[in-house]
Formats: C-alpha cells, structure tokens, sequence
C-alpha cells in the first residue's frame, strides 16, 4: 500500500487557524503551537460572554429603571413590587426604554403604580 503523506492537508490546517488568528497581539498571531490555545480560549471567551451579555444588560435595565423613580420618592425595588401588585405586565428592558425615551409615558406609569 502507498505511503500518505499528511503534509498538504497540515500546512492548509494550519494556515486555515494563523488566517483567523491575526489581530492578536505578539507571538499569538503568527506561530501556531501558541495561535490555537489563544483560538481555544477566544472561542471560550466569545461563548462565555454571549451568556454575560443578557446579565449585563438586565444589570443596566435595573440602574437606569431605579434612577428613574427616584424622583418619584421610590425606589427599584419598591417599584417592582408595586408593578406586580398592581399586575402591570411590563418588563425591565421596556421600561428601561420609556424612561430614557418617553418620561411623560413613565411618569403615568409611575402614578398608576402610587
């Protein structure tokens, strides 16, 4: 049987992982032992992070939510308690959006829930 020599299909291998690692800073860019555990742990960082991404921003919703209704004499929590008292079926990001974009809407909100 005829020998199989590997060496086309390595180098395209190779070229195919140092193509998509550029941009990366020093040594990671160009050789290709340290290029695929930096490809690794980018690929970790990237799926990690897409899952951080919804906590981040329900995090923000809440602050900008709770800086909203401080003038109104509550607070985020009070608020939310009082949402769901009064069975206001609004979430977080929406009421997020009328406050920055539409504060008369919020207001109204706002006395509805007091």
């Amino acid at each position: 049987m005829a020998r199989v020599r590997y060496a086309v299909a390595a180098r395209k291998a190779r070229k195919k992982l140092l193509s998509k690692s550029k941009g990366y800073w020093g040594k990671r860019k160009n050789l290709y032992r340290i290029a695929k555990t930096q490809m690794l742990k980018s690929l970790y960082y990237s799926y990690r992070d897409r899952k951080k991404k919804k906590t981040d921003y329900r995090s923000l919703w809440n602050v900008r939510i709770n800086a909203a209704v401080r003038p109104y004499g509550l607070t985020y929590s009070s608020f939310i308690h009082k949402l769901n008292e009064n069975k206001i079926a609004l979430n977080r990001k929406i009421l997020s959006n009328i406050a920055l974009q539409d504060p008369e809407t919020f207001e109204k909100i706002v006395q509805t829930v007091k």
